[in-house]
């Protein structure tokens, strides 16, 4: 009688014990004193004592996210080093405009088939990115599920906790007419509309990953696989230095016209003027190549600004001077606030 093993059905124990072992000493790097179980338990512990010792009123506050079909991307030139680096920014940049410190983070990862090698690609990126805004990678979840992914493929979330003091959480509820809209910049789509850019550079334009196009500076892989910008130190910057920021906006799937309004009160509408920042190439060849209206890809993409910051008339220079501490970060007044009757954001 023939014996059929798990392995049989399409899953790999030992590849999945493998790419564990290899990621611990990565994962155990980012590890703060607060942390306290070891990469494999069934739970991740975090002591809050001291942590919480300067807070009167210390408030969780949470945010799950993926990487979505950009994993497409990684899968076709077969490189998953920045992966991991995109989610760290996609969730951490949730919860800092709400004025949070990010503290912990739970991956989860699955695919059809385990892959040691890309798994520990994929951490060391999460690692990076974790130990540069010093965040503890807690733990998180391998899962080899055949038959639910395409070979090769990828899936990647994660779950970020951070804490804000109650009483200086930014909820956007005193933004005004008159305030004043920045905007920094993106590095690219960030973790954002990939599968129409993935349909106007590979189906319409009949690209690929290696294709040239003579307004971008890299591959059109390598250009679609740049990394998510994390704006945790700019913020956290700001905040600590007492530079009053009213709301913040990522700008994530959903573009500006979708974002913005999330963080706008009753009678607030936002006006976004064209020409305040230069946006990057990748972005105008995707809409000549789709034939797209502007409306469209404002409501898809981030147009080169990924966060949004809105301040009063007199903190517009404080916050300038403040950004100058961080040059690889370009601050734009992309325009302002009106009387809406919606929270409308609207593009001129």
């Amino acid at each position: 009688m023939t014996t059929i093993t798990y392995k049989d059905a399409g899953v790999d124990i030992q590849a999945g014990n493998d790419a564990v072992a290899s990621i611990k000493p990565l994962v155990k790097k980012t590890f703060s004193p607060h942390v306290i179980t070891e990469l494999g338990a069934f739970g991740s512990m975090f002591d809050l004592k001291a942590l919480l010792a300067d807070y009167k009123h210390p408030v969780m506050v949470q945010s799950i996210d993926g990487v979505g079909t950009k994993t497409m991307i990684a899968k076709r030139m077969q490189k998953f080093d920045t992966l991991g680096i995109d989610l760290v920014s996609a969730t951490a940049n949730d919860i800092i405009v709400m004025g949070a410190k990010p503290v912990t983070l739970l991956d989860y990862i699955a695919a059809d088939r385990l892959d040691p090698k890309a798994i520990e690609s994929i951490v060391r990126g999460m690692a990076k990115a974790c130990l540069e805004n010093n965040i503890s990678l807690v733990g998180g979840e391998t899962a080899e599920m055949p038959g639910t992914y395409q070979p090769g493929e990828y899936d990647l979330a994660g779950v970020i906790t951070g804490i804000v003091e109650k009483d200086k959480a930014i909820l956007g509820q005193s933004i005004a007419p008159g305030d004043l809209v920045f905007g920094i910049n993106a590095s690219g789509l960030h973790t954002n509309g990939y599968s129409l850019a993935r349909k106007l550079f590979f189906d319409t334009a009949r690209l690929d990953v290696d294709s040239t196009h003579p307004e971008l500076d890299k591959t059109v892989g390598e250009t679609l696989l740049e990394p998510h910008i994390n704006y945790t130190r700019p913020i956290m910057h700001l905040i600590d230095n007492n530079i009053e920021i009213k709301g913040m906006a990522h700008i994530t799937g959903g573009g500006f016209i979708e974002n913005i309004p999330r963080i706008l009160p009753n009678h607030c509408g936002v006006e976004i003027r064209k020409g305040t920042w230069s946006v990057p190439p990748v972005f105008q060849i995707m809409q000549q190549i789709g034939k797209l209206q502007d409306h469209d890809m404002f409501q898809t993409f981030n147009m080169g600004i990924g966060m949004v910051l809105v301040v009063s008339c007199d903190m517009g220079d404080k916050l300038a001077v403040a950004m100058k501490h961080f040059p690889q970060y370009s601050l734009h007044h992309l325009g302002d606030v009106y009387c809406s009757s919606t929270k409308a954001v609207r593009i001129v």
